[in-house]
């Protein structure tokens, strides 16, 4: 059964129920399965290695999970309006699966967590696909004919997903991130059907 790969990584949590969402939207669409996996946190010290595995939540990503997957979403909390480093130092050790053409043609989407409404949402999520053009990644954001991108007063952007955790980092996505989620997760899963077909 062919696979999105929800690839993201997660310090609070927000992140990484948003991606559990989005893979619950990627199941919807017959055919199609969702495989989560996370980076490993990086660190000024950088002798200091992670685990060969996390403790809890998705194991961390493998260059075969690129190879393997149909699509592509991409999830990061917001650092001062881009994605975490954890997330970039992943994206720039890709050169090799950029010069092999890993991920061309395949369809991709991003998602994001900030503190607060204006915390940077649009821009994190506008720089996390600049790579994925680079890739050669066919991009998807989530259209207007979604009802709750215009009711929305949280998260949710053409651009992407999004969750607003506010200032006690609520991991808890409302019910307008959560449907939004679910429809970007649909809509990479309904377009990576299409594209093999």
């Amino acid at each position: 059964m062919p696979e999105i790969l929800v690839l993201y990584y997660s310090r609070g949590g927000s992140v990484a129920r948003l991606a559990r969402q989005i893979a619950r939207g990627v199941g919807e669409v017959e055919g199609m399965a969702a495989r989560l996996r996370t980076v490993p946190p990086v660190a000024p010290i950088t002798e200091v290695a992670a685990p060969p595995e996390p403790e809890q939540g998705a194991p961390y990503v493998d260059r075969r999970d690129l190879h393997e997957c149909a699509g592509l979403l991409l999830g990061s909390p917001t650092r001062f309006g881009n994605m975490a480093a954890p997330m970039k130092h992943f994206l720039d050790t890709l050169g090799g699966e950029w010069a092999s053409g890993t991920l061309v043609g395949k369809p991709a989407a991003v998602f994001t967590s900030t503190a607060t409404m204006h915390g940077g949402q649009e821009s994190t999520l506008l720089t996390m696909l600049l790579p994925l053009l680079h890739h050669g990644c066919v991009v998807a954001g989530i259209p207007f004919t979604e009802p709750a991108l215009s009711t929305t007063r949280s998260g949710g952007t053409p651009y992407g997903a999004s969750h607003v955790a506010g200032p006690h980092d609520d991991s808890e996505p409302s019910d307008d991130e959560a449907q939004l989620a679910r429809a970007l997760g649909r809509r990479v899963a309904q377009l990576a059907a299409k594209l093999s077909a």
